[in-house]
């Protein structure tokens, strides 16, 4: 089979298109004919070795997280599934490739694609709507007539996890460009910035809730609009103690943790705040209750383009450029 793979980690995006062998199932394992794979940032920090500490992989590795398909074989004890059945899933953090045309994927990470979606739209859900819903229900624990603050939600993540807030009762409030309002207000936000015109930290106070997606540079703004005892979960900033303990790393990295994001719990700590950082993991059983949630509110993911599996590298330099719309879809 054909698999997209790196043999070093770059900054610059190099990629091979090679002949490999299909892989084989284990016995809790399904192979899945990928249809459609999600093309993200986190790919592109994979390439590049960013978060190698978090989750480290043999060379040469074959890239991509997330994927739509069709099951063509299940391993002797799989219970949940038959050949023949629409999935999709966030792949386990140990066992990536989704830019090839066979994945091995346990049954405990994958779901029966929702039936309003093609595989194309499915294949851009996993990653994004796991991410809000680990963060709300995880991590923040949200809870209901809460207001939620997610800067820059105009895009991929923001399409899936406005209308997950909006279903825990929660009042999402976000910001983006004026082209992405309209569409952003009808997927359910009560209120929407333009920051090319205002600057949220000037509008905004007593927020319970932040999911940080832009980085470091704008943790201080967010943290100043949270009420005291306010929550602010970050996908980019940068890992703390409390995220290397709850990841259950060795000792040394939970040190290594602790200093990297002492300012970041510092300045929560000024305003009575809690900073926490999260990494995605693979769950068949929460993207089963996205699947409901998707087929009942007639939900479509943000989508900004299509390429083929030849043109990889101009997805991934689509990506890396930080200006898609909504997600990048590789097609096979």
């Amino acid at each position: 089979m054909r698999a997209v793979q790196i043999r070093k980690y770059s900054k610059n995006i190099q990629v091979e298109i090679n002949d490999i062998e299909t892989p084989q199932i284990q016995s809790h394992e399904v192979l899945i004919r990928v249809k459609a794979a999600g093309v993200n940032p986190l790919d592109i920090l994979n390439m590049n070795g960013s978060v190698r500490m978090i989750a480290d992989y043999k060379l040469p590795l074959t890239l991509g997280n997330e994927l739509s398909g069709v099951i063509e074989a299940v391993g002797d004890d799989v219970l949940k599934f038959k050949v023949g059945d629409k999935v999709y899933t966030r792949l386990p953090l140990n066992k990536i490739g989704a830019f090839a045309e066979y994945a091995a994927v346990h049954e405990d990470a994958l779901s029966i694609m929702p039936e309003n979606l093609s595989f194309i739209e499915a294949a851009a859900v996993p990653l994004t709507a796991l991410t809000a819903y680990q963060a709300l229900h995880d991590v923040l624990r949200a809870e209901p007539n809460k207001k939620l603050f997610i800067p820059g939600g105009t895009g991929g993540f923001g399409a899936m996890a406005i209308p997950i807030a909006k279903s825990m009762g929660l009042t999402v409030i976000t910001s983006g460009s004026e082209r992405g309002r309209s569409r952003t207000l009808s997927i359910g936000a009560d209120q929407y910035i333009n920051y090319k015109t205002e600057h949220y930290a000037d509008i905004l106070s007593d927020i319970d809730y932040v999911i940080d997606t832009l980085g470091a540079e704008e943790i201080k703004a967010e943290l100043s609009i949270l009420k005291p005892q306010g929550k602010l979960v970050s996908l980019k900033a940068g890992p703390n103690y409390r995220f290397a303990a709850d990841s259950h790393f060795p000792m040394w990295k939970k040190a290594l943790f602790g200093l990297v994001g002492a300012r970041l719990d510092s300045m929560a700590r000024k305003n009575q705040n809690e900073y926490r950082f999260m990494f995605v993991h693979s769950s068949g059983s929460q993207l089963q209750k996205i699947t409901a949630l998707i087929e009942k509110e007639d939900i479509k993911p943000s989508i900004d383009s299509t390429y083929t599996f030849d043109e990889i590298e101009k997805a991934l330099i689509k990506v890396s450029t930080g200006h898609s719309q909504g997600k990048v879809i590789l097609t096979f």
